[in-house]
């Protein structure tokens, strides 16, 4: 009840006026005035409740699917390679989706469509976006672009940890929305938390990537950004998500357009630390999130 008054702009100061400390105080007086079902008819489940006893093991599946369909890359060639990347592209995709519709990372009805775009996009780029950057700086294209999948095999492997993650976030979150006695003390709780779940991550991320020889500002940068975003998606703030995660495609346009550009007569300048563009908006989009997070989530009514 607490989270659903802070959620319509009641205030603890609001709850003042009506002669109690804090917006808590005032949840218990609407619930001891307000006629409840009996306790334990409330808390059957629906029938739309799924169990989630396997939940933590469908996040393994995203980073074996990736992990066998690289496998299968790396060993064969011509029309039997592609073949084999447009088969590891679709179990890449079903094994993301299935994970994605149950456990902690589960969003129903909250996503913006254009999202699912823009990680498409991004998990591409990590795959070829680099080299053909290189490529362009160095003056080519020259022949097809080399496809590196070690940091797309670590990012998928990181979703099960992400999870986990997000699955701590929101246990320990509700338990403080159980025992705090205001939403300023709710608040001084949650935003450690969450820098410590998002740093727990980064930390399991940036093993993988290093096991994977994929370890860069960007890629680290990336994969905590598309935590973040998701994080943000399941509790009900889609927008910011969508909002950071196409400006880090725009960025990526950018640099490879800016390449091109310095090539013509008198732009020469246009194309100068075109190769940090990329970093600097995934960069910027993570610490976007994070900020926003710290603000949005910490929130009583983020928990509900």
């Amino acid at each position: 009840i607490a989270a659903g008054l802070e959620a319509h702009g009641v205030t603890d100061r609001t709850a003042a006026r009506f002669r109690h400390r804090d917006v808590f105080s005032l949840a218990e007086e609407l619930y001891a005035r307000v006629p409840h079902t009996d306790d334990a008819t409330a808390h059957e489940p629906g029938p739309d409740a799924q169990p989630e006893s396997h939940a933590p093991l469908f996040g393994l599946l995203p980073g074996a699917a990736t992990a066998a369909a690289a496998a299968g890359v790396h060993l064969t060639d011509g029309e039997t390679r592609i073949a084999v990347i447009a088969g590891g592209t679709v179990a890449v995709t079903l094994a993301m989706g299935f994970t994605l519709r149950r456990g902690p990372l589960h969003a129903p009805g909250r996503i913006v469509p254009a999202t699912r775009l823009y990680v498409l996009w991004l998990l591409a780029y990590t795959v070829y976006g680099p080299t053909l950057l290189d490529q362009l700086i160095r003056g080519g294209p020259d022949g097809p672009w080399p496809m590196t999948s070690g940091a797309l095999v670590a990012l998928a492997l990181a979703v099960a940890p992400a999870a986990w993650c997000a699955r701590l976030f929101s246990t320990f979150a509700r338990r403080k929305l159980a025992t705090s006695r205001g939403t300023d003390e709710f608040a001084a709780h949650v935003r450690p938390l969450l820098l410590l779940t998002t740093a727990l991550h980064m930390g399991v991320l940036t093993v993988l990537l290093l096991l994977a020889q994929s370890l860069t500002p960007a890629n680290l940068a990336l994969g905590t950004a598309l935590y973040l975003a998701r994080l943000l998606t399941v509790h009900g703030f889609p927008d910011g998500p969508a909002a950071a995660l196409a400006a880090v495609c725009a960025g990526q346009v950018l640099a490879a357009a800016a390449v091109l550009t310095g090539r013509l007569p008198g732009c020469e300048l246009v194309g100068t630390g075109a190769a940090a563009i990329p970093v600097v908006a995934v960069t910027a989009a993570a610490l976007a999130l994070l900020a926003h997070a710290a603000a949005t989530l910490s929130r009583a009514s983020a928990h509900t």
